[in-house]
């Protein structure tokens, strides 16, 4: 079940504490975007008759695409809204498997880690990240390294 959440400050992202998004399919509409966007027009992408022909059997998603549907998935769930100072990257993304249109995603997110800073006002989050398709296989893997607010910093 997926769920929306307040917004976390840095005090409550304690390790191990779980959430989870809320699910989206992916449409073709999502390719256009991405490679209008990005100017990544990879006929493995946006060319239906060519990627027929290849090993995937149609088109897949641009790994960046999927990378920026799991940062939304984060924002989206709420935990992070109007907390997060920037989005500092992630030590490890990996890419195991495709997206194709039509497939529904979703993500878990679990706290990995706080750090305190020299910052007064914030703390280093880290979130662990796996999103999969509606049938349970697993589309990226990472984590990411969030600036968030203190509470006394309000």
């Amino acid at each position: 079940m997926a769920y929306s959440y307040e917004p976390h400050y840095f005090e409550d992202f304690v390790e191990g504490k779980e959430f989870e998004s809320v699910g989206r399919t992916v449409t073709e509409a999502d390719f256009m975007m991405h490679s209008a966007l990005s100017g990544d027009w990879t006929e493995l992408h946006t060319n239906k008759e060519y990627a027929e022909d290849t090993q995937f059997g149609q088109r897949i998603a641009h790994g960046p695409m999927t990378f920026v549907q799991s940062t939304g998935f984060v924002y989206r769930s709420g935990i992070v809204e109007r907390t997060a100072i920037a989005f500092l990257g992630m030590n490890y993304m990996d890419l195991p498997n495709p997206v194709f249109i039509g497939d529904t995603l979703s993500q878990t997110m679990v706290v990995s880690g706080q750090k305190e800073l020299s910052r007064e006002d914030a703390g280093l989050v880290t979130i662990e990240v796996e999103m999969t398709k509606q049938d349970g296989t697993v589309v990226l893997e990472g984590d990411m390294k969030f600036l968030i607010k203190r509470k006394d910093a309000e």
